[in-house]
């Protein structure tokens, strides 16, 4: 597969550190990836860089009149656990659609790639192309109530289809329940851009602050050219 767009972002790094996300901060566990046997090793999946996690702090505060909170599904993900993830979820693919990992023809292993790589960022080893999760400046997240229970968002994290679409329910407003997952998507957008994250544009969980993928989303936003990404990879 091609590189994504904003792998050709220049980083300069920072050399701000990896910390672990505050005990104030809901965690989703037992951790998913953890729980099939993804390659942590003594890296943890809930480590963000400093800078972003008082980004995060400065987005809960923001929900505290809507009596909501943040709830943390990943964060820092070393290059082994990207990997692992992509083969994962395109061995997923492959038997939803009945067909067999080893035995693909080129066509539909092509084709299959192509949906795993619109949501997944390619696990590259190359420095100035990493994952937005390997520099720790992305996190994937929900909402959930003031007792810690998650709420609707309208489809799944990770789910590989058009519901993952951030904009998905304000497209098909006659979907069940459209408004509702369409305001609560918002709520979490306006939490986090207040922040200075920057939302994926195919993913309704995943935000970034500092990365490539940050950077990238800045300048088409605004056309400032000279915005560069000031976390790269980071390897533990």
């Amino acid at each position: 597969m091609g590189d994504k767009p904003y792998t050709s972002i220049p980083i300069e790094e920072c050399g701000e550190p990896l910390a672990p996300i505050p005990p104030t901060f809901l965690r989703l566990e037992p951790h998913p990836y953890q729980s099939l046997g993804a390659p942590y090793g003594t890296a943890s999946p809930f480590y963000l860089r400093a800078g972003v996690i008082a980004a995060l702090e400065r987005a809960q505060a923001f929900l505290k009149p809507y009596g909501w909170q943040l709830a943390i599904f990943d964060a820092y993900r070393p290059i082994a656990v990207q990997q692992f993830m992509v083969a994962h979820t395109f061995a997923t693919l492959c038997r939803e659609g009945g067909h067999d990992p080893q035995q693909l023809e080129p066509a539909i292993a092509n084709q299959i790639w192509q949906q795993v790589y619109q949501f997944w960022a390619v696990p590259s080893l190359d420095p100035q192309k990493p994952p937005p999760h390997s520099t720790g400046a992305a996190v994937d997240l929900t909402l959930a109530d003031a007792e810690g229970c998650p709420l609707d968002m309208g489809g799944a994290i990770d789910e590989i289809s058009e519901r993952s679409f951030p904009d998905f329910y304000d497209r098909h407003p006659k979907q069940t329940n459209a408004a509702c997952f369409a305001r609560r998507r918002q709520i979490l957008y306006q939490a986090m851009s207040s922040a200075g994250f920057q939302r994926h544009p195919n993913e309704w969980w995943h935000f970034s602050l500092g990365d490539q993928l940050w950077a990238w989303q800045i300048r088409q936003q605004t056309g400032q050219q000279n915005i560069s990404a000031r976390y790269g990879r980071i390897a533990l």
